[in-house]
């Protein structure tokens, strides 16, 4: 491990020169991608500094130790020994953690696609909630979100609905919402009060790049239609709304949230980029499922990861057997808990995966 921190500080100390050579300054894609990198190293390195600094102060107090025979001076000294001893099992774990290979996706913006599954107009009404809860979530950390495309369900909610969520490190918050979201609760339509059982799926998909993903102008068909629903003068009156079929993969996005064409199509161009990109790295995926030991990850989109309870105030994640009784600030979007309890067991079998099975 130490030999690895070793590379990585080497690496932060020469994107440091890199960073003040002209040529790159004068670069913008250069300077772009060694600034990116050597952000990406610095709380390794900050953590690794630290950590060589609490054992050249073990080392010195040892050292002290040794050449004094003042009583009042040892028990000081030693005080302060074992407070710096304390320290070097906590950063040690901290710094396997930081060393754990980082998903190249985690910086990325994503695309949210919410639709409704078993349970009819209350499968849509959740559907809303859950639209609602993640762009709560999204406020509270800064990102912006964006509708893409919305088919509204007559009793209120969506059928379904996808969204643009853009800020640094998006996906890296929101990878593990993928998956059937389970909700126990009495329908307002419902005069009995009887506890109904409704569901909604949840895809998160990375923002593609050009690089990743190539879309030829010859593989797709562009339609354009006049939107409908609420939108305000545009609806109706011009061909705004754009459809984009991609003929190789039979993928259909639309966009029609937009009072431009132009507009709608740029959105309708990333969903469809970042729906090719996760077909590939689903198939990717797949051959090596054998081998995931993961409890979390990406996962199956048919699989149930989380079940709320309404009745009883709760919020369960299946994946980790983790269970919250906070449902109403949970679907007001303070989901940190939770996310930050799936990170840790995504970390931690990574981590064991290194270690051969031990932590």
């Amino acid at each position: 491990m130490f030999d690895q921190l070793e590379i990585v500080e080497d690496r932060y100390e020469q994107l440091n020169e890199m960073l003040s050579d002209p040529d790159v300054v004068n670069d913008s894609e250069k300077l772009r991608q060694y600034s990116k990198e050597q952000a990406d190293l610095q709380q390794t390195v900050d953590v690794y500094r630290q950590y060589k600094q609490v054992k050249e102060d073990i080392e010195e107090i040892e050292a002290m130790l040794q050449e004094t025979s003042d009583k009042d001076e040892i028990d000081i000294l030693k005080e302060d020994l074992n407070a710096s001893k304390e320290q070097i099992p906590e950063l040690e774990d901290r710094l396997k953690f930081l060393l754990i290979p980082k998903d190249l996706n985690d910086d990325k913006n994503v695309i949210v696609e919410i639709r409704a599954a078993a349970g009819g107009d209350e499968a849509a009404i959740f559907a809303g909630d859950l639209l609602r809860m993640y762009s709560r979530y999204s406020e509270t950390l800064g990102y912006k979100t964006d509708i893409v495309e919305m088919n509204a369900s007559d009793h209120g909610g969506y059928k379904e609905v996808s969204f643009m969520i853009q800020g640094q490190g998006a996906y890296s918050k929101l990878k593990y919402e993928n998956g059937a979201h389970r909700v126990q609760r009495v329908p307002e339509t419902e005069s009995g009060g009887r506890i109904h059982t409704s569901t909604a799926t949840v895809a998160v998909l990375p923002e593609a790049e050009d690089v990743e993903v190539e879309i030829r102008n010859e593989d797709i068909k562009i339609d354009t239609y006049r939107a409908s629903g609420a939108g305000g003068q545009h609806v109706n009156t011009t061909d705004s709304a754009v459809r984009i079929t991609h003929l190789t993969t039979n993928t259909v996005v639309t966009s029609q949230d937009e009072k431009s064409q132009i507009k709608n199509r740029e959105k309708a161009m990333k969903v469809l980029k970042a729906r090719v990109y996760d077909m590939k790295v689903q198939e990717e995926e797949e051959k090596y499922a054998s081998e995931r030991k993961s409890a979390v990850g990406t996962g199956d989109r048919s699989e149930r990861i989380r079940t709320y309870n309404y009745p009883q105030n709760r919020v369960t994640d299946h994946r980790i057997g983790l269970t919250i009784q906070k449902l109403d600030q949970i679907m007001e979007g303070k989901l940190e808990e939770i996310i930050d309890a799936l990170t840790m067991s995504e970390q931690t079998e990574k981590l064991k995966e290194l270690n051969n099975g031990e932590l």
